[in-house]
């Protein structure tokens, strides 16, 4: 998700604090990376200079001024677009973890153990997601139940390839 985006949309309930809209983002997009507070200004200043939010404020603190945020009429309008847009469909037509089966197969290395590795860590990632979507909100079930959709495609993609492992040895090497 593209940062400025998410501010902007945050912004739209009301004037914010750069440490607030972290805050905000940080619970609702950002439990598994959350934002560095340098990242924060620095997309602050850029919707500032592209005209998207405005200062409502400046507050004198116990240490630097504490500025607060607003969103724009073009910051409304530069929502509405995006929100408006679809995302392009990820289709994940060369992947790393196809170019390390192949790679494996020129070089003459075990690729089946590649994908069992690669098996077992989707595994711990699915078991780990299920744990947290239990015990999570239902945002939380929701972000999670899309990232396990794609591990189970992923994993399907695993036994197909291993079933198939000889077949693209014969294709890559010859």
């Amino acid at each position: 998700m593209q940062i400025s985006k998410a501010f902007l949309g945050l912004l739209e309930s009301g004037p914010s604090h750069g440490y607030d809209l972290k805050r905000a983002y940080d619970e609702r997009f950002g439990q598994d990376r959350p934002l560095a507070y340098g990242q924060v200004y620095a997309t602050l200043q850029r919707l500032l200079k592209h005209g998207l939010v405005e200062l409502d404020g400046i507050e004198p603190g116990g240490g630097p001024e504490r500025k607060r945020y607003a969103i724009t009429d073009a910051g409304v309008a530069d929502v509405d677009l995006w929100l408006a847009q679809p995302e392009r469909p990820e289709q994940y037509l060369q992947t790393t973890l196809y170019g390390k089966v192949v790679l494996a197969l020129l070089t003459g290395r075990p690729a089946a153990d590649i994908l069992d590795t690669q098996r077992a860590a989707h595994l711990d990632a699915m078991r780990e997601l299920t744990r947290r979507k239990r015990d999570g909100d239902l945002a939380d079930q929701l972000v999670c139940d899309h990232a396990l959709f794609h591990l189970e495609a992923d994993l399907r993609w695993l036994e197909l390839t291993a079933a198939r492992l000889d077949g693209l040895r014969a294709q890559v090497t010859s």
